[in-house]
């Protein structure tokens, strides 16, 4: 079965940067992406061939330390095989942070959203579509 498309859910923590050395902090933070989204999908379901969109909002405890591009390729490389098949799919990504002391606000947000900008932090809030067009 395949998932239905939006989907949206929170990953608390702070993504590692590629670039730290070992494995660890970046094997915990995809098995931390995976379990976030596992129960959004059907129990046998099979990763989508479709072309897809992504969102990701950082909401830091601070200032974020490091660079925003860090949460990109740790991010999709949880997911892939287990939502999408390959990186190739992605046709759009959206990436911003949001940081305590900087006001925003957001047109239409899901309830996922609103629960990820108003929760603990640090937060990430991930959105996957297959609505290419979502957010133009």
């Amino acid at each position: 079965m395949e998932p239905e498309f939006p989907i949206d859910f929170i990953v608390y923590g702070t993504p590692p940067s590629l670039q730290r050395k070992g494995v660890k902090g970046k094997t915990e933070w995809k098995q931390a992406v995976k379990d976030a989204c596992a129960p959004l999908l059907p129990e046998m379901h099979f990763a989508t061939a479709r072309p897809l969109g992504v969102t990701l909002y950082y909401f830091p405890d601070g200032e974020m330390e490091g660079d925003i591009d860090n949460i990109v390729k740790l991010t999709l490389d949880a997911l892939c095989m287990y939502l999408f098949q390959d990186d190739h799919q992605i046709e759009r990504v959206v990436v911003q942070k949001f940081e305590a002391d900087r006001v925003f606000t957001f047109s239409s947000p899901s309830a996922t959203l609103v629960d990820c900008a108003l929760g603990d932090k640090p937060a990430l809030y991930i959105r996957i579509s297959d609505n290419l067009d979502e957010g133009l």
